[in-house]
């Protein structure tokens, strides 16, 4: 009765038609479920083999999504909340549930339809004092082309399954670049002992990108690193060719991070763009692999953290939106690679004003981007880290280490 009264409805229906390639994904991901329903199922030919039984499986479909059980963007806080396993915290099984995965009592990451524009990762880190669901930084797909210069952003363009901005992500327990697969349908995540010290893995797909990319993250979170996730870069077979795969973390502003710690020196963002005052990016200012930090082992450190002693502390204008507004302990920042090639380079970007908007961020300017660039390797591991410790004890701790 409520999927006839849905059909009725001529404003619903406009909007769904907008959406028909949602179900096309649901029939695509169904090739995964040892066609249950949809083994004969042929798309531009009626297969003879179709049963009514099939006929109505793909009804029923079609009437959930209509009523958006089966489509991304709907509340978070309709889906069933995460599960505690041990030391993890795990999407529930079986029903539509909050996609995030991650430590008890350390970092966990998301996808949408967490709250955030798609096409991100989600990095939350409650451990500072954060609300459930609420984001220290966000972590973006860059592929890049190769012989080209120009990134594919994963959280700006358009998507081709249902002309949303932002590209879909979605989550399997292997490595198979399938289909694509609903988001709130969560994979598990696999927990296993990797040397004695138990672990948590889960892969992160995206659709095509408009340059050819096909790409996804293998995330994995060690029980005895709970502020840390480590992003192993993969590319599909059936990708174009590409000469890098950039994971930037995008947010920087909201912690207000404006100091980068370098083996000898420091760099500010108020030290390397001292005038700007316009709503847009800066330039992108780089640091050679040979400046970081190193640790015993030879992999390096790309740092940034807060200037402000206290940043919960801030006069803000009027109109900035109470996303932005920092509260929590503070952190400290970094990305980690531990075999670092030689043209591996640490980017930042920084922003006068909060993002879509004019409003100036407090202090003045700070970074928003940071990011390790490096010639693609397929399987390439970075770490991507929010240590509770302040800049100076971060740092003492990777030299008490050597």
């Amino acid at each position: 009765m409520l999927c006839m009264e849905k059909l009725k409805s001529k404003k619903y229906w406009f909007q769904m038609l907008k959406k028909i390639d949602i179900v096309l994904v649901w029939l695509s991901a169904a090739r995964r479920m040892e066609d249950l329903f949809f083994g004969q199922l042929k798309f531009g030919e009626m297969d003879t083999k179709i049963t009514r039984l099939k006929i109505i499986a793909v009804f029923v479909f079609f009437c959930l999504a209509i009523k958006g059980e089966l489509l991304s963007g709907q509340d978070y806080k309709n889906l069933a909340p995460v599960v505690k396993n041990g030391n993890w915290i795990q999407p529930a099984q079986g029903k539509r549930a909050q996609p995030v995965w991650g430590h008890v009592n350390g970092i966990r990451v998301g996808i949408a339809p967490m709250p955030g524009p798609r096409g991100l990762l989600r990095i939350y880190a409650p451990y500072l004092g954060h609300k459930e669901g609420k984001m220290i930084n966000f972590i973006a797909f860059e592929p890049i082309r190769a012989g080209k210069t120009e990134r594919g952003f994963s959280e700006l363009e358009m998507s081709k399954l249902d002309n949303v901005r932002g590209k879909r992500f979605w989550s399997a327990n292997d490595s198979v670049c399938s289909g694509a697969l609903p988001e709130i349908y969560p994979a598990s995540g696999v927990v296993r002992k990797i040397n004695s010290e138990e672990t948590l893995t889960v892969f992160i797909f995206s659709e095509l990108f408009d340059n050819g990319a096909r790409v996804y993250a293998r995330l994995r979170f060690y029980e005895y690193r709970p502020f840390e996730v480590e992003l192993t870069t993969n590319v599909c077979e059936d990708s174009k060719e590409l000469d890098s795969f950039i994971l930037t973390a995008t947010m920087g502003n909201f912690a207000r991070l404006r100091t980068l710690y370098l083996a000898d020196s420091t760099k500010t963002s108020l030290e390397l763009w001292p005038g700007y005052r316009d709503v847009h990016f800066t330039l992108h200012d780089s640091t050679s692999v040979d400046e970081m930090i190193k640790d015993k082992s030879g992999g390096v450190y790309f740092i940034a953290a807060p200037d402000e002693e206290n940043p919960q502390i801030a006069n803000y204008s009027p109109d900035t939106r109470e996303h932005w507004k920092y509260y929590g302990e503070t952190a400290t920042q970094y990305w980690y690679c531990p075999r670092p090639d030689s043209q591996l380079m640490g980017l930042v970007n920084g922003r006068y004003t909060y993002w879509a908007s004019k409003s100036p961020i407090p202090e003045g300017i700070s970074f928003e981007n940071f990011e390790l660039k490096t010639p693609l390797k397929n399987g390439e591991k970075l770490i991507f880290g929010i240590s509770p410790l302040q800049p100076s004890e971060f740092i003492q701790s990777i030299k008490a280490d050597e």
